[in-house]
């Protein structure tokens, strides 16, 4: 892997520490909704991105836990629709 794809895949990281950061404090500061689909992409998308991260880096624990991660915000995604 290059280095560029690298850095590119660093900050693809740090996005989705961002944007689960601003869901949680969303949420705490009374700004999100826990059945707000904001709040549920931002879990769901933060929790991707980490995981890509994660896996490039051969770092197995975090993408276990980003994955159902971002599964249980996918469940509570399909849940706002249905």
């Amino acid at each position: 892997m290059t280095k560029r794809v690298h850095r590119t895949v660093e900050w693809f990281g740090w996005v989705g520490v961002v944007a689960i950061f601003g869901a949680y404090a969303g949420l705490n500061f009374g700004w999100l909704a826990a059945d707000a689909l904001v709040y549920q992409l931002l879990n769901f998308f933060g929790g991707i991105l980490i995981l890509v991260d994660a896996w490039i880096d051969r770092n197995y624990q975090p993408v276990a836990l980003y994955a159902l991660w971002s599964l249980i915000a996918l469940i509570a995604i399909i849940r706002i629709f249905v």
